[in-house]
C-alpha cells in the first residue's frame, strides 16, 4: 500500500468514527504513521484530503449501482435504487454528509455517473409510456428528493424515528413523476383523488398527465433512435416541443 493510499484509509476510518465527520491533519498523520509534509505532499491541504476522502465514497456507492444489472421493469430499478441510495447513507452517515456538503462544488466523476445511471432507468421507463416528465427533469426531482430524505435520517435521527418515512416519500415522489400505470397497484398516485376543478381541455388532472407521459415517451424513442426523415434541426426542435409538453403538462 503507498503512503498516500494509507494516508486516505486512515482518513476515511477517522470520519467514520468521529462524533461530528471532522479530522485533524495531526490525527491522521498520527495514526497513518507520517508527517504532515507527506500529506500535503499527497492531497496539498486538509481540504484536498476530505475531497479524495469525498471521491473514495462516491466511488464505493457507485460499485454497488453496477453490481446491478437492468431489470424488465425499470420502475424497479428506481425503487431499488432509492432504497440502497439510502441504505448506504444509513450504513455511511459522516461520509455521506461529507459527500453531500455545500463545500464541495465541484461533484466527482462517480457522482455524476450514479446520476447519468438514474437518468438511464428514467429514459427506460418513459419509453414505455411510465413517465410524466422528461428523464432529465425528473432525475433532478427523485435525486433531490432521494438527498433529502438520506440527510434528515442520518443527520436528525432522533427526529426522524418513522422507518416508513423513506419509502411514503420514495412513493409519493414517484407517483409525482410516473404515470399512473407504471407506479403499480399500492403506490398513490398523483392524480388520486381526482380534483373536480380539472379542465376538459386536457390542460390538468390526468388529460394533462396522458399528454406529459405520451410526449416523454415520444421523446425518449427519439433519443434512442433519431428518426431518418428529420433533420437535425427537425428533431432538435420536435425535442424541444415534447420536453415542453412533458415538463409543463
Amino acid at each position: 500500500m503507498s503512503t498516500r493510499e494509507r494516508i486516505l484509509e486512515v482518513a476515511a476510518d477517522l470520519v467514520a468514527r468521529s462524533a461530528n465527520g471532522d479530522v485533524s491533519v495531526r490525527a491522521v498523520c498520527e495514526a497513518a504513521g507520517v508527517g504532515a509534509p507527506a500529506l500535503y505532499r499527497n492531497f496539498g491541504d486538509k481540504e484536498g484530503l476530505l475531497s479524495a476522502v469525498v471521491d473514495q465514497g462516491f466511488d464505493t456507492y457507485l460499485a454497488t449501482k453496477k453490481h446491478h444489472s437492468p431489470r424488465a421493469d425499470p420502475v424497479e430499478d428506481l425503487r431499488d435504487g432509492w432504497d440502497s441510495h439510502v441504505d448506504f447513507a444509513l450504513r455511511n452517515p459522516n461520509r455521506y454528509r461529507l459527500m453531500n456538503s455545500p463545500a464541495m462544488r465541484t461533484p466527482p466523476g462517480a457522482a455524476l455517473e450514479s446520476h447519468r445511471i438514474l437518468e438511464r432507468d428514467l429514459g427506460r421507463a418513459a419509453a414505455r409510456g411510465g413517465l410524466r416528465l422528461t428523464p432529465e427533469l425528473a432525475a433532478q426531482v427523485v435525486m433531490s428528493a432521494n438527498v433529502g430524505v438520506a440527510l434528515m435520517l442520518v443527520s436528525r435521527p432522533s427526529t426522524f424515528t418513522d422507518p416508513s418515512t423513506s419509502r411514503r416519500v420514495r412513493d409519493a415522489v414517484h407517483a409525482a413523476v410516473l404515470a399512473p400505470e407504471a407506479t403499480g397497484p399500492g403506490t398513490a398516485s398523483a392524480d388520486d383523488p381526482p380534483d373536480e376543478s380539472d379542465g376538459a381541455d386536457g390542460s390538468d388532472g390526468a388529460g394533462g398527465a396522458q399528454v406529459a407521459s405520451a410526449a416523454a415517451r415520444l421523446g425518449a424513442l427519439l433519443h434512442r433512435s433519431p428518426s431518418p426523415v428529420l433533420s437535425t434541426t427537425e428533431a432538435a426542435l420536435m425535442t424541444e416541443w415534447l420536453n415542453r409538453l412533458s415538463d409543463t403538462s
